[in-house]
């Protein structure tokens, strides 16, 4: 076991977890190469919410500003039944306990162009390319690439997402620790015939939703088609034509806009589609290698906080993996400050499920309920207390930054 800081780090996945990782350790001092295995930074995406602790992370990197103008500003979102009825209208800070103007909710590909943006020239970038094999010693960890690259590192951090090929390296399949929490979903872009401004409507069955979210100065919706499934179609993870079929096959026969959403669906060359489940490991580290974001703690789609807890978790990791302390003590440190901040975000899934997909006639009465008092002003089991709490159930450290960068 070495005793030396970590100085040189390998970044495996370039979606948020890992730029931001590589701008704080680059502000730190260390060297990075962030290695992803898609020719570019993926745009596209389905809007996702920075909130919470998290808007400081990026107010410490100076990004706030720009987050804030990208900002899709949803204002209503309009809950329908099975005929397209409305069953209630809420604002959203309604449901996620957030302020107005406070919480930001913007395209995943708008904040990762601005996460690349902030770091592509600091830092070595290798796309179309992933590591194949790790190889750890006293020294260091030897890395084999796909292009037949190698490299020696002190640490490799995989942050490459919930199906992770570095914690296939270091931890063994996916399987033991992939916790499948009964829903599949998909994401795509449309055209917006329907007239929408800067709100959402959604539409409900038990064991089946869509929605449609406008996006101020936009022509296109962006649609999300989420189902109940007993178990994870893993035949079609890599196969974009099962998915289509399977979630067509999902929704047959439904009414509202259903039929049109499943027919951009099958047309739409931005189609996101995948699981809905958490990553729970005993440890987020081995030896050398540790994880952070969805490779190591996927809260799930159901929570809404995917996104903030990558960016948390990379602010944290990079100030630990900077403080010249050995790897075990790194690592060590890294999950002891941010575990409680994970499961908090990772409990508020069975919230969401059973608020975004009711599972049952029972249980969507029930969410109906509670989203008409919540729009009438009553009290209801649908505010956002506890997403707030867990949004914020974490300070940052304050690491110092060397030298000039001291401060920001």
């Amino acid at each position: 076991m070495g005793t030396s800081p970590v100085r040189r780090v390998l970044v495996c996945g370039a979606s948020v977890a890992g730029p931001a990782l590589a701008y704080w350790l680059h502000r730190r001092g260390c060297a990075v190469t962030v290695v992803e295995k898609a020719g570019a930074v993926r745009g596209g995406g389905y809007p996702i919410d920075v909130r919470g602790t998290a808007l400081d992370v990026v107010e410490r990197m100076g990004l706030l500003p720009r987050l804030r103008d990208a900002d899709i500003d949803t204002r209503l979102l309009t809950f329908l039944d099975a005929d397209g009825a409305e069953v209630a209208a809420v604002r959203p800070e309604e449901l996620t306990g957030g302020v107005r103007g406070h919480d930001v909710e913007l395209p995943r590909g708008d904040l990762t162009a601005l996460l690349y943006g902030a770091v592509r020239d600091d830092v070595e970038f290798r796309f179309g390319d992933h590591a194949t094999a790790l190889r750890e010693h006293g020294a260091g960890v030897d890395v084999t690439f796909a292009s037949g690259a190698e490299g020696t590192f002190d640490v490799v951090v995989g942050a490459d997402g919930l199906h992770s090929g570095t914690r296939e390296l270091a931890f063994g399949p996916e399987e033991r620790f992939h916790h499948y929490l009964g829903h599949c979903f998909a994401g795509f872009t449309l055209p917006d015939d329907l007239g929408l401004d800067r709100e959402g409507v959604a539409w409900t069955v038990p064991g089946r939703g869509a929605a449609l979210y406008a996006v101020a100065g936009s022509e296109r919706l962006h649609g999300f088609l989420v189902f109940r499934r007993s178990d994870p179609p893993l035949a079609a993870f890599r196969d974009p034509a099962a998915q289509r079929d399977l979630v067509a096959a999902a929704f047959a026969g439904d009414g509202w806009e259903v039929p049109r959403l499943v027919a951009a669906m099958r047309a739409a060359d931005d189609l996101y589609f995948d699981v809905v489940s958490q990553i729970r490991m005993p440890r987020w580290s081995s030896g050398r290698v540790g994880l952070v974001g969805d490779a190591a703690y996927a809260p799930s789609f159901l929570s809404g906080q995917g996104t903030s807890a990558a960016l948390v978790g990379a602010y944290v990791l990079a100030g630990e993996l900077a403080a010249g302390r050995d790897h075990t003590a790194t690592f060590a440190a890294y999950e002891n400050a941010l575990r409680g901040f994970v499961a908090a975000n990772q409990a508020l899934a069975d919230r969401g499920r059973s608020g975004l997909a009711p599972e049952t006639a029972e249980q969507l009465a029930a969410r109906n309920e509670a989203l008409r008092a919540l729009a009438t002003g009553g009290p209801s089991a649908l505010a956002g207390g506890p997403t707030a709490r867990a949004a914020t159930a974490i300070s940052l450290p304050d690491h110092a930054l060397p030298g000039k960068h001291r401060g920001r």
